[in-house]
């Protein structure tokens, strides 16, 4: 674990070193919890949007999409239940001063059980050799079925209490479990007490009493609102979807893990809707589909995996979730979530306007059901950043760091380098550059050695550089590298563009 989290400082380091990702703010000591993308992280998003928006959105025909404003009616949140219930148990400790999520003490302390049953299953491992039957083990061994069981009911006992607002008695399972406080060892607890995250604000046009408004902490509420007039607009017929892209932003009580959890994020967002009764399907559907979007990108299937919600949300009839195995471990990437008619119900009772739909085929209205899936911009970067980064021990001895991006996700492509700075290599350069730079992001670079050069690539990870020599001049051909495999081939300078294209 240690080797993990010494990878992950490295990686943070990296991204800020390099131009991904700079702390918001930095000169004025920055502000928890909230980001800037620097000139290559801002690359690799956009490419993340774009691969999300062309799979969903350009290879369905029947999925359309939107881009709705981050404010919106203050009864619009009413109607969601985030007024009223878009909360998280806080607790304080008194000797440290520090602030904790109830619910992420208790699941932390799960999470070291976790640990000690993995531990058991090693030592077991290590003794029964090829002979060992690790479902066998975990099913039957006293010591592993004692640990899933004080998991399991501290889970159980800590949802009733959360779902109860029980939290006195949430408060006492803190304290039966002996839980300390990270950073100051104590067991000096505050009560637990509910906070919203939404960010409030004030809007001018509102009457005197009612001008609070909200920085939406989704964005699918948006859909919602408008499902009439992109229905009737876009003569959709359901199943149909429509999907957005866009900022929400959560007060977050504890938020951390570098980009995994902010206050201020993007989300990839589809709302899918259906007949009542076919939801089911839908939601088979979906769940495959987008686990094969993101095998899509050439990472590892291991590093992926479902993770079924046992407890539901209130509106769900069915949850789950696609974790990628982060630094930090299996956490939620994407969640795919079957909503039934909760929404458009919702907003048609408390605006008063029907959000039903004419079903020809059955010659009926009735309220849609919803699929959804929803994915962390934000998260899919650092997966990307995380999967990507790699330290290699080279045959001479020497170490490059290489960012392998899937070359589609790149943030630049092609880099364009003249072997020296004279002879005729940078004009030549710079026009093979101007040919190539409408079609691909290109970056022209001649100082230093082009060792160094190389280097400097792989570090921002650029799948092909492209070198400008003598015999470039003479013949018009090039050396293109390829950054995984360090290969180095010849080309003519016209094929550049067709060879770059094959391996994207």
């Amino acid at each position: 674990m240690a080797n993990h989290e010494e990878q992950f400082k490295k990686l943070i380091a990296h991204a800020k070193e390099y131009g991904f990702i700079f702390p918001s703010s930095e000169i004025y000591d920055g502000l928890a919890a909230v980001y800037d993308y620097g000139q290559y992280g801002v690359e690799l998003k956009n490419n993340i949007r774009q691969y999300w928006w062309k799979s969903m959105v350009q290879m369905h025909e029947n999925v359309v999409g939107l881009d709705s404003a981050i404010f919106m009616h203050p009864t619009i949140w009413k109607a969601s239940g985030h007024v009223d219930a878009f909360n998280d148990p806080m607790i304080d400790n008194k000797d440290s001063k520090k602030r904790y999520r109830a619910d992420v003490l208790i699941e932390d302390y799960c999470a070291k059980i976790e640990d000690k049953i993995n531990k058991e299953v090693e030592k077991a491992a290590k003794r029964f050799g090829d002979s060992f039957d690790k479902n066998q083990f975990v099913t039957t061994n006293p010591r592993v079925l004692e640990y899933q069981q004080k998991i399991e009911n501290t889970l159980h006992r800590m949802n009733k209490g959360l779902a109860e607002n029980n939290l006195a008695d949430v408060k006492a399972l803190i304290e039966e479990l002996e839980i300390v406080c990270p950073m100051s060892g104590s067991r000096n607890w505050t009560d637990i007490r509910q906070f919203n995250l939404m960010f409030s604000t004030q809007i001018g046009s509102l009457s005197e009493e009612a001008n609070t408004i909200y920085l939406r902490p989704e964005t699918a509420q948006g859909i919602f609102v408008n499902f009439l007039n992109v229905q009737k607009t876009s003569r959709m017929k359901i199943p149909f979807g429509i999907a957005q892209t866009g900022k929400a932003f959560r007060n977050e009580i504890v938020a951390r893990q570098f980009i995994f959890r902010m206050r201020e994020f993007e989300q990839m967002e589809m709302q899918f809707f259906v007949r009542p009764g076919t939801e089911m399907e839908w939601f088979e559907y979906w769940k495959t589909s987008r686990m094969e979007w993101h095998k899509s990108l050439g990472i590892p299937a291991e590093k992926y995996r479902f993770h079924d919600h046992e407890k539901l949300a209130h509106y769900a009839n069915a949850a789950t979730d696609i974790e990628f195995e982060f630094l930090f471990g299996f956490k939620e990437l994407e969640g795919i979530h079957s909503r039934t008619d909760f929404d458009l119900a919702q907003h048609q009772e408390f605006s008063g306007k029907k959000m039903q739909y004419f079903d020809p085929e059955l010659n009926e209205s009735y309220i849609p059901y919803v699929v959804e899936t929803s994915i962390g911009l934000d998260r899919t970067c650092l997966a990307m950043l995380s999967h990507a980064y790699n330290e290699e021990v080279l045959e001479d001895g020497s170490t490059r760091v290489v960012m392998k991006f899937p070359p589609v996700l790149a943030p630049y492509k092609i880099a364009v380098l003249p072997l020296v700075k004279k002879d005729g290599m940078p004009e030549k350069a710079r026009e093979i550059m101007d040919t190539l730079k409408g079609d691909f992001m290109c970056q022209y670079d001649e100082k230093d050695a082009i060792g160094r050069r190389y280097r400097r690539q792989d570090a921002i990870g650029t799948p092909f550089c492209i070198t400008i020599d003598t015999q470039t001049l003479g013949d018009n051909t090039v050396t293109i590298r390829y950054r995984d495999t360090m290969q180095q081939d010849r080309i003519a300078i016209a094929e550049i563009a067709n060879v770059i294209r094959e391996n994207l």
